[in-house]
């Protein structure tokens, strides 16, 4: 878990300072740093989908 939380850190260190350094803009680097995983979650969560989906396919047809 601690490793976990170290990497969450990180990368929301990485993303601010990103952020800044693309826009010398705090509040938009703060913007990013907060929308950023939010949007990889949803896609994340649809990415899930298709791949269970896909999956799923390649199996009803191996066993066709």
């Amino acid at each position: 878990m601690a490793k976990s939380a170290a990497f969450g850190v990180l990368h929301v260190g990485i993303s601010f300072t990103i952020g800044y350094l693309l826009t010398g803009s705090i509040a938009i680097a703060g913007a990013i740093t907060l929308i950023e995983p939010v949007a990889n979650t949803i896609a994340h969560y649809f990415f899930d989908r298709w791949w269970d989906r896909r999956r799923e396919a390649a199996r009803v047809s191996v066993a066709s």
